[in-house]
């Protein structure tokens, strides 16, 4: 096996996305289902309350799930593709060996461990918080119905989802395989032309470690991009959920994505400080200060990171939109427009947390020596 079962639950990040995922279908999900079996009991004065109550409890299952499903896949992704960059030289050994691309790509699916220790979590945290919701959600002609347990949800749930990343991770692993035993044990290496040469000499020194830095982990810019787009989107779609939900939902989606947000940037600068420990170890050596290593070295993921923040933005707004005519169609609902003040707010507190969080990582990886690069 290539992939050991400690390597599986690493991945605590993916493990939370699923929680949080799954902790929210799993109690509105649930709702929905008991609300519908006990149709007949609703008064005929809270019959509107009732439908438009049934179409918030898909709404949310809608959005949330939709969003932190495409985060778990994209973070699956990552991890497989980051495990197979550090073990590249291991994975050319074997297939020397006589492996084949299928046979090493099978133990991925210990990956899948993460979604189903994060799927169980979030079920069982899900009906732990459901007689809450479910009194939240009563209403004038509402009864306030007794939580049933669903066993069919614990195969859409839990089951399902950790069957289908491990096969996502197995296939991604035999996808990226398929190449020589020497291509992998020696790495890409990207030619470079005179044009390029010249072009490189004409740049300053630490313009040109910040822009080879990008353009060699250009998956690893793709995440940060990614981690800061899951900020502004599940930050300002929380906040812009209150006219549509409770009170006590909107604080529990608030505080599930602001979870997400924060592990995601944490997770991609931890990602950020492994790639680039030995660049900033060596640029210390020749006696670069700190703060020109994290001009250099971090300062390149700026760009990356504003620019998945404002595509953030614009996605949760276009997410809503359409959401909400698909399923508001024929419920009376507030108008949805853009909130400048939940926007301006999220943005302050993104460019805060940004900002600290560079600090923080580029100290760190600063304190790295090339003594302790060379034990590993």
């Amino acid at each position: 096996m290539t992939v050991s079962y400690k390597d599986g639950f690493k991945l605590l990040g993916l493990a939370i996305v699923c929680a949080c995922a799954v902790f929210v279908c799993t109690f509105f999900l649930s709702y929905y289902l008991d609300a519908a079996a006990a149709r007949e009991s609703v008064a005929s004065g809270g019959a509107a309350l009732y439908e438009a109550r049934l179409i918030m409890a898909k709404f949310v299952c809608a959005i949330s799930g939709g969003v932190l499903g495409l985060v778990a896949v994209v973070l699956t992704v990552f991890y497989v593709k980051l495990y197979l960059d550090s073990h590249r030289k291991q994975m050319g050994i074997l297939k020397a060996m006589g492996y084949g691309a299928g046979r090493i790509s099978v133990g991925f699916w210990v990956f899948g461990l993460s979604v189903l220790m994060g799927t169980s979590v979030g079920f069982g945290g899900g009906y732990a918080v459901a007689p809450v919701v479910y009194r939240g959600m009563g209403g004038e002609g509402i009864p306030v119905l007794a939580v049933r347990f669903h066993a069919e949800l614990i195969c859409y749930l839990v089951l399902i989802p950790s069957i289908v990343f491990s096969a996502l991770s197995v296939l991604y692993a035999w996808f990226a395989l398929r190449r020589p035993a020497m291509e992998l044990m020696r790495g890409r290496e990207r030619a470079v032309g005179k044009k390029s040469r010249k072009r490189e000499k004409e740049r300053p020194f630490l313009q040109d470690v910040s822009m080879r830095t990008l353009g060699s982990r250009k998956s690893l810019v793709f995440f940060v991009a990614f981690a800061c787009f899951c900020f502004s989107a599940m930050l300002e779609m929380a906040g812009a959920m209150n006219e549509y939900a409770s009170v006590t939902m909107g604080a529990i989606v608030f505080g599930i994505g602001a979870v997400l947000s924060v592990v995601s940037l944490i997770l991609a600068f931890t990602s950020v400080v492994h790639a680039n420990k030995k660049t900033v170890a060596l640029m210390r050596a020749f006696g670069y200060s700190l703060a020109q290593c994290k001009r250099a070295v971090f300062g390149g993921y700026r760009i990356a990171a504003y620019a998945g923040f404002a595509l953030g933005t614009l996605y949760q707004f276009g997410l809503m939109k359409l959401v909400l005519e698909i399923f508001f169609k024929e419920v009376s609902a507030p108008a949805y427009s853009f909130d400048w003040v939940v926007f301006a707010a999220v943005l302050a507190a993104f460019l805060i947390l940004y900002e600290c969080a560079t600090v923080l990582f580029a100290v760190r990886a600063g304190r790295v020596s090339l003594r302790e690069l060379a034990a590993e």
